[in-house]
This record gives structure tokens, C-alpha cells and sequence, in this order.
């Protein structure tokens, strides 16, 4: 609901733009520096991403629960879920064992959860009212 219609966005890093999931930029010449994320855009959705990214920490796996949850969705968006939860769960543990700090890591799980997000969103038909 705080996205809106996300056939708005023409990839996924328009939704991260937007989210302010990307990092800053200075410039000058050819140097290039990134520095820390936007915080521009929706910053209640950019919270809940954030927060929904540290269950990433744990195994991949689907509960009782999740497969309830999941029951009535088409297969095609089930397949994108557990292909998001394995490769975000594997990019936590690796970003980790490089030695990253974990506010860091959950930062760039929640930006790459908006591309999971935006790609689902593009495999479903927008409800209208």
C-alpha cells in the first residue's frame, strides 16, 4: 500500500531510488566516491524493509505458517519467495564471514528485497477498484 502501483517503477532500481536504497554519490572528474544510502523517498516503506531484512539472518526454509500463507498464489510468485529467502539468507552468511557490520548487511538485504518486491509486482496483475 505505501508503494502505490509498482508498474511505475521501469526496473528495480527505480524502487530502490525511490525507497532511498542506494548509495550517495560524490563526484568530481573522473573520481567517483559512494558513500552511505539516500534516504530519500518513502521512509516508512524504507523502515519496514529494513526490519523485515534481519529474518535473513535464519536458514532458508518454509514453516506451516508461510505455507499457509502461500496457499492460492500462483506458482511463478511462490518460485520468486524461495528464490529471494535462499539467496538473501546465503548473502546475510556472506556479507557476514567478510566481516561486514551487520547494520550494513541488512541495508543492502532490504535493497535487494525491493528488487524481489518489484519483480513479484511485475508478475501479478494490478488490482483495480
Amino acid at each position: 500500500a505505501e508503494l502505490g502501483d509498482l508498474s511505475r517503477f521501469k526496473n528495480p532500481k527505480e524502487l530502490m531510488a525511490y525507497l532511498g536504497l542506494v548509495p550517495s554519490e560524490h563526484s568530481s572528474g573522473a573520481s567517483v566516491r559512494r558513500g552511505r544510502i539516500t534516504k530519500t523517498g518513502n521512509g516508512h516503506a524504507r523502515r519496514v524493509l529494513v526490519e523485515a531484512a534481519w529474518a535473513y539472518r535464519l536458514r532458508a526454509r518454509i514453516t506451516r505458517p508461510l505455507l499457509q500463507r502461500q496457499e492460492g498464489l500462483p506458482e511463478n510468485i511462490r518460485q520468486i519467495s524461495w528464490q529471494a529467502q535462499v539467496r538473501l539468507c546465503a548473502r546475510y552468511r556472506r556479507f557476514l564471514a567478510r566481516g561486514k557490520h551487520k547494520n550494513t548487511i541488512v541495508t543492502a538485504i532490504a535493497r535487494e528485497l525491493a528488487a524481489y518486491i518489484w519483480a513479484i509486482g511485475q508478475a501479478v496483475e494490478p488490482l483495480t477498484a
